[in-house]
């Protein structure tokens, strides 16, 4: 079974059943808290609105 990220083959039991490997899950669970591509933070839209 490989990584459906990437590609990778997944090699311990707990990958296996996760169906995920440990890398890339670490950098999934990182973008979870980013806003989607494009859109402006609370912080830059205050900027751009008191300029």
């Amino acid at each position: 079974m490989n990584c459906p990220v990437c590609n990778r083959p997944l090699k311990s039991q707990k990958s296996i059943e996760r169906g995920i490997g440990p890398v890339c899950e670490k950098k999934a669970k990182e973008r979870e808290n980013e806003p989607p591509e494009g859109q402006l933070s609370f912080v830059e839209e205050t900027v751009l609105v008191i300029k």
